[in-house]
């Protein structure tokens, strides 16, 4: 059986709040760890979410 081609992975908060976001991404197609500047509620600012793996 095949391997899906998306993982899911968690986009942490460089606030160093906790929060977190869960995506999806192609690893296949994006090598590189993704980052996005994204709304963290518990700052009440955006702020920089970098790429982690889900335990």
């Amino acid at each position: 059986m095949a391997k899906p081609a998306t993982i899911k992975i968690r986009l942490n908060s460089t606030a160093d709040t906790g929060f977190f976001y869960v995506t999806k991404k192609n690893p296949r197609n994006t090598t590189e760890k993704m980052s996005f500047r994204k709304y963290d509620p518990v700052a009440k600012k955006h702020v920089e979410f970098k790429e982690g793996k889900i335990k």
